[in-house]
Parts: structure tokens; C-alpha cells; sequence
């Protein structure tokens, strides 16, 4: 009987620490007032969005600086008994980009990286905080309340599985794997050799199994197995992992941690010399007198550039303008040009946008040595007046002509762009640079190819367009798109869809790029993952070298933007002390 008491006293446990008391959705303002952590605040009318996505995607386009995230919790006194025992609750809200305040009914809890005027990013860290149990506010309202700072890119709660929980043992067992490298590389031939730190800070004894299992990039499993585990409460021991020479790609490590006493999951992602991943060009016969007729074409088209000064955006020290020209097909494209008021000759920089996204002049744009043109490509923007084939659809449109392909156009844009940039006498056309991240960093690429002898240096980021075939096999999107399209579509099939992609796909592009060239990803992207990242990147034979960032995804931290300026800057002064 007493064995019975305590096995249903266990399990009530065991149901009360795994009890997660929060979803993903958040009230949410930018700006900053520390009124807001209060619970008394009334934030019932602010709008609603998600962890788990960047407050960009979701209205938020551009913006950086503070914004609050505010979540109501009603905690029930059923749970006061077993919090009080096991030491308070868990708040995790995964990664924030970049740095962060915690407050818990007013309360702070904790700060992760430090906010201005002392700014500090720290986007990999995992937020987890403990609430102890004299703060919790029983069977009434509690208020989680997140002020957040982001310095540049993407911005906010980044964890998708955002928690708050009482505390269990699992939260005191930690198992961290230690790679040769931050990047989480294995490089040069090494063997998966993979030490593992396993610490059990709990009073409680953990005996049981590790469940392991190795995929890669194509979701392959390439090996499971299982381990025994026992440590004693308070007690660090190492296992290592030797799994021998892995084939050059990007794996995954899940391992399963099981006992009776709790059910852990944990994933890690790694690279084994990315650079040595073969994924050969597939370009048709035709390939080069394709893109010549295409520039041909282009060159036809009278540019009928046109610039219009917006004395509202213009400040003391530069001259912003709205520009309009003639691309192909005689479309009208748009952008926004920022030169320095002071006379002479700068280096420019061609800012092209992700997919979807509406670039606008930003005061992040304000080198007082360079000049910088942001481009809406046709479809998307303010360039949408004679092409506008909308999102969800845009990557379809007039996929069985690649004669009249989205992307053919949307390529000789970005030339056209460059056409504009030699065009002005302020730009020193021996130093132009295109930089962009995910389709900008797939028009980042077929710029430079396209315009190789006027482009210096190419700063493409999680490059999208790249390696089509293996790209539907490893990522959901956008090959759904197409799987719809080819269901509805049944004369034109697969064959001919990834014929006509070929014509756009940048590692077909890629060898046709003469300047140096620096690539930045996220192991963790599965929007563009690095497979196909490095498929192009690996077709080039240009100066290169990348980056990778091991806990990012397809957004890639604030400190990114601080990362590529200085190695354009670098470069730039190399180049020109060779002119």
C-alpha cells in the first residue's frame, strides 16, 4: 500500500513539473517604458504576436530598438504544494535576438547581454530563469513581462517552444556536447569524435538510457544506439562519441535521456567539411547565350533613370532619394539611393532584399564614405506597378517560360542597378559591392556573376535559389509550392521544372564570379539550410571564406552586420591600396 502511495505521489510530481503553463502567442509594442513589466499595466490592446518568429515577420519590417513582449498566467494553487518542494518554477523562452530583461510580476528575474547605452548582443544564449515560489501570485493573474533590444536584423523571442514549468530533475542534469570548433565543424578529415559533459546537480540518483540517433541533412538516419546512464545526485562525468569519419554535409545528434524518473530530448547540429560537399552544376547547352540575350535585351531598354529628393529623409550630412528606371521588359523598378552630401568619389554598395520583404531607406545607411542603393526588385515594394505576382506564388510565376521566369527579370534588375550606380558621378565604379541575405544573398550571387566586372565584392547571406533538387528533398518550403504546382500541372512535370530552375539556380552562377566573396549562415536554417548554402558556394573559384553561426537559423544575429562591414572595409582597403 505504501508503495502505491508513493508511486500515485510520483506521478502527480512528475505531471506538475511537465505541465508547461504558456503558449507562443504574446502581447506585443516596440518602443520602451519600464511601466510596462508592472502587472498592473494595461496592455489588453497591444497586438498580438508570436515567439518563435521574428517581430519583422510579423508586421514589423526594418524595425530595431526596444520592444516588450507581455504575457497574463493564471497559476492554479493545486501546484503551490510540489513548487514549494522542488524549488519554484522554470521560465524558458529559448534564444533572444539580441539582449533582454526578464520581469515576473514586476519583478526582474534576469538579463541576458546588456541593453543600451552599454550595449552588449547575446542571441545564442538560452534564456532559463527559475521563479521562485514567494513570487508567484496563487490562483490569480501572474504577469511575464520581456523588454528586448535589438541592434540590427532580425529581433525578438526566437525559442518556438517557449515554456514555464515546475521546476524537475531535468532541469538539473545538464548534457553538453563540446565540438573541436565554435562552428561546430569538423574539418579536414577528423573522425566524429565527440566528448560529452554530463552534470546531475539534483539530490536524486538518474539511472536509465541515452537513446542516440544520427541524421543528415537529407533527414538519413546514419546511425542510432543506446548507452546506459547512471550518475549519482552532484556527480560530472564525460562520454565521447566516436562514430569514425563522417562524409562530408551537416548532421543532426539527437539523443533521447530516459529513466523513470524523467524524459529529456536534446538535438545538435554540426558540419563535416562543408567545403568538400560536391554538388555538381547542372546548367543546359544553353546556359551562356541565355543570360547573354537576357543582358542584350536589357541593354535595349532605354534605363530612363530618374531621382527624386525626399528632403524628410535627408539629413545633415547625406542626400536621400527615391530612384525609378527602366528594366526589362521595360518594367519600372524602384529604390532608395543615400550618397554623402560632401563632392567626390565613393565606393557603393547595392543593398537586394529577401524574399517578400519591402527594403526602405533605413538610417543604418549612413557611411559617410560610401553611397548605398537599396533595391525593390520587380513584384515586391514600391516596384510593383507592371509586375505583380504576390506572395504565396512569386517563385511560380511564369515557371513553365523561363523566357519570361520571375527571376530572369528580377536578375537583370540587379544589373540594371549596377547600370545606375556607373551611371553617377559621385560612385567610383572600380568599387561597387552587393550584399543581401537569403533571396538577397541568391541576388547577391547572380549579381556578381552577372556583372563581373563591376562588382568588387559579394556579401551574400543563408543564400536562397541554390541546388534545386536537393533543396525540395531536405526543406519544406518552397518545394511545396511546386509539388502543388506539378500536381495541378500534370502535362509539365518535375523534368522540365528543374530544367527551367537551372537557369536560375547560383551555383550554375556561381563560377562566373571573379571578385572575393563572404558567405555567413545558420546551422540551424531550415528555410535555406546549409547544404545548399555551400553547393554554391563551393562551385566558386574566387577568393572566398565563410561564416558560420551555430545557433542561428535562416535570421542571422545583430552582430552579423557589424561582421560583414568590417570585412568590406577590410577588402576595400586592400583593393584600393592595389589601385
Amino acid at each position: 500500500m505504501k508503495r502505491l502511495i508513493f508511486f500515485f505521489f510520483f506521478l502527480n510530481s512528475l505531471i506538475a513539473s511537465s505541465q508547461n503553463l504558456i503558449d507562443n502567442k504574446w502581447q506585443f509594442s516596440i518602443g520602451d517604458s519600464l511601466t510596462w513589466k508592472e502587472r498592473g499595466y494595461n496592455s489588453s490592446t497591444w497586438k498580438i504576436i508570436k515567439s518563435g518568429r521574428s517581430w519583422e515577420e510579423q508586421g514589423y519590417a526594418n524595425y530595431d530598438g526596444f520592444a516588450w513582449y507581455r504575457k497574463p498566467v493564471f497559476i492554479s494553487n493545486r501546484l503551490q504544494k510540489e513548487t514549494i518542494k522542488q524549488g519554484g518554477f522554470i521560465l524558458n523562452l529559448g534564444t533572444i535576438d539580441d539582449a533582454d530583461q526578464i520581469y515576473f510580476n514586476g519583478k526582474l528575474i534576469g538579463e541576458t547581454g546588456k541593453l543600451p547605452p552599454n550595449y552588449v548582443g547575446a542571441y545564442d544564449k538560452i534564456r532559463e530563469w527559475t521563479i521562485s515560489p514567494k513570487d508567484i501570485r496563487w490562483n490569480q493573474e501572474n504577469i511575464i513581462a520581456v523588454r528586448v533590444y535589438d541592434g540590427g536584423g532580425n529581433g525578438g523571442i526566437a525559442g518556438s517552444e517557449v515554456s514555464l514549468r515546475v521546476k524537475g530533475i531535468e532541469d538539473d542534469l545538464v548534457f553538453k556536447p563540446h565540438f573541436p570548433r565554435e562552428s561546430q565543424l569538423f574539418l579536414n578529415g577528423e573522425n566524429f569524435l565527440l566528448p560529452i559533459a554530463i552534470v546531475n546537480s539534483s539530490k536524486t540518483s538518474i539511472v536509465g538510457r541515452v537513446e542516440y540517433v544520427l541524421v543528415n541533412d537529407f533527414k538519413d538516419t546514419i546511425s542510432s544506439w543506446s548507452e546506459s546512464l547512471k550518475i549519482s545526485a552532484h556527480q560530472k562525468k564525460q562520454v565521447t562519441i566516436n562514430k569514425g569519419k563522417l562524409a562530408p554535409g551537416f548532421y543532426t545528434l539527437y539523443a533521447d535521456i530516459k529513466s523513470k524518473l524523467l524524459n529529456l530530448s536534446k538535438s545538435y547540429n554540426f558540419g563535416v567539411d562543408p567545403e568538400k560537399i560536391v554538388s555538381p552544376t547542372d546548367k543546359g547547352p544553353d546556359f551562356d547565350n541565355f543570360w547573354m540575350r537576357a543582358k542584350k535585351e536589357l541593354a535595349a531598354v532605354e534605363p530612363q533613370f530618374k531621382l527624386i529628393r525626399k528632403d524628410s529623409l535627408c539629413t545633415d550630412k547625406h542626400d536621400v532619394y527615391l530612384v525609378e528606371m527602366r528594366s526589362l521588359e521595360n518594367a519600372l523598378i524602384r529604390g532608395w539611393y543615400v550618397r554623402p552630401k560632401a563632392e567626390g568619389k565613393y565606393p557603393a554598395l547595392l543593398h537586394v532584399q529577401g524574399y517578400g520583404s519591402s527594403p526602405q531607406f533605413s538610417l543604418d545607411y549612413k557611411d559617410e564614405d560610401m553611397v548605398h542603393f537599396i533595391l525593390n526588385i520587380r513584384g515586391t515594394g514600391n516596384s510593383r506597378d507592371n509586375i505583380n505576382p504576390g506572395f504565396p506564388g512569386y517563385i511560380l510565376s511564369d515557371i513553365t517560360d523561363r523566357e519570361r521566369y520571375i527571376y530572369r527579370g528580377a536578375y537583370m534588375d540587379c544589373v540594371r542597378s549596377v547600370d545606375f550606380l556607373c551611371s553617377r558621378s559621385e560612385v567610383d565604379s572600380r568599387y561597387i559591392v552587393v550584399e543581401g541575405g537569403s533571396q538577397g544573398g541568391a541576388l547577391s550571387f547572380a549579381t556578381a556573376a552577372l556583372n563581373n566586372t563591376r562588382i568588387c565584392l559579394c556579401i551574400p547571406a543563408v543564400p536562397f535559389l541554390s541546388d534545386f533538387q536537393n533543396y525540395f528533398k531536405i526543406a519544406f518550403w518552397p518545394g511545396n509550392e511546386f509539388v502543388a504546382f506539378e500536381k495541378n500541372n500534370k502535362g509539365f512535370g518535375w523534368n522540365r521544372i528543374f530544367e527551367n530552375l537551372s537557369y536560375f539556380d547560383i551555383k550554375n552562377l556561381a563560377p562566373w564570379i571573379k571578385c572575393p566573396v563572404f558567405m555567413s549562415v545558420g546551422l540551424k536554417d531550415v528555410t535555406c539550410p546549409t547544404h545548399i548554402n555551400f553547393a554554391a558556394y563551393n562551385q566558386l573559384t574566387s577568393p572566398k571564406s565563410y561564416h558560420i553561426y551555430p545557433f542561428s537559423g535562416h535570421g542571422l544575429p545583430s552582430e552579423y552586420s557589424s561582421l560583414k562591414y568590417n570585412w568590406m572595409k577590410n577588402e576595400l582597403k586592400k583593393l584600393k591600396s592595389i589601385n
